[in-house]
């Protein structure tokens, strides 16, 4: 027999679709720690390039730790009731885990390792296990059992790293953001129990929508931080004014571009699918490329506005052209998500951004900004020209009436 007092923690089916004030809340650590991954990456961008593709490796590894803890408590609100008072003192708990993580992150390769280890393992550990207590007798409390058991063996990776030497400290992180990842694409098998995979979980999808637009809106407003905080601590002169509002202005067109009937139709394409788990899934890992080059966008604009027509570095053109060349491809499989199709202007962008980068390492950072904002216009106005007269589309994705083989957790023993 269910535990009624393990049912009351999962949502109605008639619940709210929007993000809560306590989500939102959770939210604003985010946006401080997505400051602090720009700024590890702003500090090594002058650096050659083998010194350059370690320190974005190590971000990248702090990042995706981030992005791990923001994804599964975001899956959690989407299939827990956010309003009970143990889904609040979880998303509490996970803001200060990832508020640790992000004070700690500009050191976390040095001296802080430790402290971000152990927020995020708090999290990681301790959210699952706090949601099964209270889930009592309930059927689906062998899921986060799960993910408390492969939170806890990738636990011996992250450990090993924090007080390895810093040589060793990158490949045993790997290691464990490995098995964090393998748990994930497996659904966190287990003996006697299987597999739980997240594409199979019963979320309010809707719910899932609002919150992968949101987290892609804090990416956009910490490229409005760079811009604002970097040409406020620098000579007003018109180069470096020039720089901003070329910045503002290609930040914009990320908005428009990700917006355009794809990113309004997110909620509804998860609304209709049969399957709302595998296609939200599907959109989380696009989400996750999606914010990547957005952040990697807003690098670019420092580097721009603080030397508008120095050096361009190889280097440079990684954050200024390859930003937006990663959210260009990430935007393009996002459509295919939700119509089943890809606009030509998506690829037409991204193509023109390839070809140009070579002739771009001639010229200085400005004119590589402002040729990047070009091509961004000109791909919002394809969409604008293609949409025109036309009537509203619908989503058509092929993940929309899929199933899923690891099945629904209504049905997990």
């Amino acid at each position: 027999m269910t535990d009624w007092r393990g049912a009351q923690l999962l949502r109605p089916e008639v619940s709210a679709t929007r993000a809560t004030f306590l989500e939102l809340f959770f939210d604003l650590v985010f946006v401080f720690a997505l400051t602090r991954v720009s700024v590890r990456l702003i500090d090594a961008a002058g650096d050659s390039g083998g010194e350059l593709a370690v320190e974005v490796a190590r971000t990248g590894v702090l990042f995706l730790a981030l992005w791990l803890l923001w994804s599964i408590t975001t899956w959690v609100t989407s299939r827990y009731e956010p309003e009970h008072g143990v889904i609040q003192f979880v998303v509490v708990g996970s803001m200060f885990a990832a508020l640790v993580m992000a004070v700690a992150l500009p050191g976390a390769f040095e001296d802080r390792a430790l402290p971000f280890v152990l927020g995020y393992l708090a999290a990681m550990i301790g959210r699952p296990l706090v949601v099964a207590a209270a889930l009592h007798r309930h059927p689906r409390r062998t899921v986060p059992l799960r993910l408390a058991a492969w939170a806890a063996a990738g636990a011996v990776p992250w450990l090993a790293g924090a007080y390895a030497p810093d040589e060793l400290r990158l490949p045993l992180w790997v290691l464990a953001l490995t098995v964090d990842g393998i748990g994930l694409l497996l659904g966190w098998p287990l003996p006697r129990l299987g597999p739980a995979r997240a594409s199979g979980w019963l979320i309010a999808g809707e719910h899932l929508a609002d919150r992968y637009q949101q987290i892609f809106l804090i990416s956009l407003g910490e490229t409005i931080l760079v811009i604002g905080v970097t040409y406020s601590g620098m000579a007003f002169t018109a180069d470096r004014a020039g720089a901003f509002a070329i910045a503002f202005v290609t930040t914009a067109l990320l908005w428009r571009i990700y917006f355009h009937r794809a990113g309004h139709l997110l909620a509804e394409a998860l609304r209709v699918a049969r399957s709302a788990g595998r296609l939200g899934s599907s959109v989380g890992a696009t989400h996750l490329a999606i914010v990547v080059g957005v952040l990697g966008t807003g690098v670019g604009y420092e580097l721009v506005i603080a030397h508008p027509y120095g050096r361009t570095d190889p280097g440079w053109l990684v954050f200024v052209v390859g930003g937006p060349a990663i959210f260009l491809a990430a935007r393009a499989r996002f459509e295919y998500e939700i119509f089943g199709r890809v606009s030509w202007s998506r690829w037409g962008g991204l193509a023109a951004l390839l070809l140009l980068a070579p002739a771009l390492t001639l010229s200085s950072p400005m004119v590589a900004l402002a040729a990047v904002a070009a091509v961004l216009a000109a791909v919002a106005t394809a969409d604008a020209w293609r949409s025109r007269g036309r009537p509203p589309e619908v989503p058509a994705s092929p993940l929309l009436h899929g199933g899923d083989a690891g099945g629904d957790f209504h049905r997990a023993p």
